[in-house]
């Protein structure tokens, strides 16, 4: 089985699209709760909320990483953050038991890609998805590690990688303006 988040309704069929890896690609999961990062994009929540004018698709920012036994390990970056990103965000996982042609992503675990589209066999409809991510790590299918939970050691990671993420998005407004609202203390301007 097949999983694929989008906060568009009725689809049918996943038509592969241009993301992070320049080639137009459907990107799926084996694990339902996998799909549920997928359900919101900090950056673009944040443009959206705060009226941030853009057009076209946005800077994708998720934190999360595996642990050792390819549990999706959901990680706050700023306190509240996943909060802050999924708290009433309404969604779909399409679910397939096909997908024809895909291949394992060598990077993430339990995900795939597929150049051709792959015809949907249900939708489900997720009202929520901070509710859906809280729920599944009640059950122990994800893990959410709270800001409050990082290291010392983790925290100056943390600084770097943004202080590094700003330097690139000089020339992407609505990441620059993102990062600077949600780690502007930290950020070496």
């Amino acid at each position: 089985m097949f999983y694929h988040a989008s906060n568009t309704g009725n689809i049918k069929e996943l038509r592969p699209n241009v993301s992070n890896h320049n080639k137009p690609l459907v990107y799926l999961t084996t694990k339902r709760e996998n799909s549920l990062v997928y359900l919101s994009n900090a950056v673009e929540k944040y443009c959206k909320e705060t009226g941030f004018p853009h057009e076209g698709g946005y800077y994708k920012f998720c934190s999360y990483g595996f642990t050792k036994e390819g549990i999706l390990e959901l990680q706050e970056y700023w306190p509240d953050a996943v909060k802050d990103t999924y708290a009433g965000v309404e969604g779909y996982i399409y679910s397939m038991v096909e997908a024809p042609q895909a291949e394992a992503m060598k990077d993430i675990p339990f995900a795939a890609t597929s150049e051709l589209p792959v015809a949907v066999d249900a939708c489900e409809y997720v009202p929520d998805a901070y509710e859906a991510l809280r729920e599944a790590a009640a059950k122990g299918l994800i893990i959410i590690r709270s800001y409050s939970d990082n290291s010392e050691q983790k925290l100056e990671w943390i600084k770097r990688c943004i202080n590094s993420e700003y330097v690139k998005a000089q020339e992407i407004p609505e990441y620059k303006v993102f990062l600077e609202a949600k780690f502007g203390d930290i950020l070496q301007k």
